[in-house]
């Protein structure tokens, strides 16, 4: 097992020695600096860094860094976010009835790939309870009836909270979930079956098909209360031909999707994805 690492997001204002001041700061307490990634934004002002150090050895206990930064970020007028890589975020993951995301995800997280805990899988449709069973994870159904929606997002916002959920994965999930779901509970990311801005919506795939694109994608995306539009993490894409009909578009399209949403979710769960201005500063 790795040993553990602290990691420090932070944006300010950009000006001249914030790398020397952040790196000091953490050489003065005997960090030894694992990773570090730093990004201006001429046009806004902004500095961005990604820095990891070894815990092991750090002069500061663990419980007094978290004051540390905040007084760090204050005096740098910015913001900043502090993680540990030893604390597996609880993720609950939502599907309808599509398997492979699913699947994909639950395979990963069972062999290592992703440091996370999957407390419950919700769904609005009990095709997947079994596939839940075989790898021992809860299965909440929570069936979406007309005129009820309200309820059933009040459901699975009770189930989050029980759950105590940090990060809600939509792995399929065929459903838009209400401007006042995100507002009570924002951390979500999405897949969406098309290499966005093109084609959102329904039905990518038949319409990619009838415009005869030569190239399909799928995104991976943090949700926003603008459908499909929100700052996007990952995408990939795989090439089609004219001999290509809709149903292979799909079966290349669920292997794009399988592989943005991994990465994507791995990306998050290491914490080298930094969110601003609506868009997303990847670390990798």
């Amino acid at each position: 097992m790795n040993a553990s690492t602290v990691i420090l997001q932070l944006i300010c204002p950009d000006r001249p020695g914030l790398v020397s001041e952040l790196s000091g700061w953490i050489a003065e307490n005997d960090g030894n600096i694992r990773h570090a990634d730093h990004h201006t934004d001429s046009g806004a002002g902004l500095f961005l860094s990604r820095i990891e150090w070894d815990l092991q050895g750090f002069a500061l206990p663990r419980e007094l860094i978290a004051s540390s930064i905040i007084a760090l970020a204050k005096r740098l007028d910015g913001k900043a976010q502090l993680h540990f890589s030893d604390e597996w975020p609880r993720v609950a993951i939502f599907v309808s009835k599509q398997s492979h995301c699913l699947l994909d995800l639950l395979w990963r997280v069972r062999s290592g790939e992703l440091s996370m805990k999957v407390p419950v899988v919700i769904s609005n449709h009990m095709d997947l309870e079994p596939l839940c069973q075989e790898f021992g994870v809860a299965f909440q159904y929570v069936p979406i009836e007309p005129g009820y929606k309200l309820e059933a997002e009040k459901t699975m916002l009770d189930c989050l909270s029980k759950k105590k959920i940090e990060l809600a994965v939509l792995a399929k999930y065929m459903q838009v979930l209400s401007d006042d779901f995100l507002k009570k509970f924002p951390n979500v990311i999405n897949i969406h079956h098309s290499f966005l801005p093109a084609f959102k919506g329904a039905q990518p795939y038949h319409r990619a098909w009838e415009r005869g694109v030569k190239l399909i994608g799928a995104t991976a995306h943090y949700v926003t209360e603008d459908l499909d539009d929100g700052p996007i993490i990952e995408q990939t894409i795989a090439h089609v031909s004219h001999r290509d009909e809709v149903d292979d578009l799909i079966r290349k399209g669920r292997d794009t999707e399988r592989i943005a949403l991994a990465r994507a979710l791995r990306l998050h769960l290491r914490r080298q994805v930094m969110v601003y201005r609506g868009r997303t500063a990847v670390f990798a």
